[in-house]
């Protein structure tokens, strides 16, 4: 796979209209008794290939699947879903959207069935109504920000899943005041997921070695993770004061904002866990966190 392909695959698209309709799944009140408060994750998703691969990082999705409570529901907020405005995807039976180029065609073969959460999403977008006018996608499915992740962690693919668009013209402080209204669908046991990187540079990627770190993206990485331990999400919300190292590592902070969405939904007892860190190719972290 060439480098140029490769940034085909990763490269942002902004999505600003529902596509198709379709019938609705049932309310998530129905789907069961929740034992406990869903907990939120941050999962750095990486190369789209993963999806393929049996290595330590899908190794850990899986662990991460099976340690936790089985989810009612699952949000994702995922990088590949930018649009103008705040969109909820409300589809009953969501496609897998191969939103790349210049891979196997193994890769585009990969089906993730599980149904969509049509009245959880409806949910979702009034419980927002007070910070942002939600429209509804009655046509998206799942982008591979968050089937590739979903495919290790739930391979049944038997768990009601939709996902919200993160608004590309907004800041880092408006979505993090966003992702607060979020915080009751824990107590649903909705599992809400933020799925992008927190260091994402393909332009300075080191193609030939997978096990390149630049003194940069271990930089900010280690900033971050420090900063997630002490909690101070107001320094991850203004990340760009924290010099070249952040410059470099979020040239577009696309992969960054699905972060800021998981910070915000921690509570105050909570204590983050590093389910799992490296980096890759020099300049892209595949950090995971859970909350809860």
């Amino acid at each position: 796979m060439d480098r140029i392909h490769f940034l085909k695959t990763l490269s942002m698209a902004i999505v600003t209209k529902p596509l198709m309709g379709l019938k609705d799944w049932k309310n998530i009140a129905d789907l069961g008794a929740v034992s406990a408060k869903a907990p939120v994750l941050f999962i750095g998703h990486g190369n789209p290939m993963n999806a393929l691969k049996n290595n330590a990082f899908t190794q850990s999705l899986t662990a991460l699947g099976n340690s936790i409570e089985k989810p009612k529901a699952i949000l994702v907020v995922s990088a590949h879903w930018l649009t103008r405005g705040t969109w909820v995807a409300t589809t009953a039976t969501p496609k897998t959207i191969y939103d790349f180029g210049g891979f196997p065609k193994e890769l585009s073969e990969v089906v993730y069935a599980a149904p969509g959460a049509p009245e959880m999403a409806k949910e979702t977008a009034t419980l927002l109504k007070d910070k942002a006018i939600v429209q509804h996608d009655d046509e998206m499915g799942f982008d591979h920000g968050a089937w590739t992740v979903l495919k290790h962690m739930y391979p049944n693919a038997d768990i009601p899943t939709y996902q919200l668009s993160i608004d590309f013209y907004q800041t880092p402080q408006y979505h993090y005041d966003l992702a607060k209204y979020l915080s009751s669908l824990r107590d649903k046991g909705v599992l809400i997921i933020g799925s992008g990187n927190i260091v994402h540079n393909l332009r300075n990627m080191d193609w030939q070695n997978e096990n390149a770190k630049f003194d940069w993206a271990v930089e900010f990485d280690e900033t971050v993770k420090k900063y997630i331990d002490e909690k101070n999400h107001q320094g991850l919300i203004n990340y760009t004061k924290l010099g070249n190292a952040a410059t470099l590592s979020v040239p577009t902070n696309d992969h960054y904002l699905p972060l800021i969405y998981s910070i915000a939904l921690q509570g105050d007892k909570e204590e983050a866990q590093h389910t799992y860190e490296s980096i890759e190719h020099g300049s892209i972290s595949m950090r995971c966190v859970q909350f809860g």
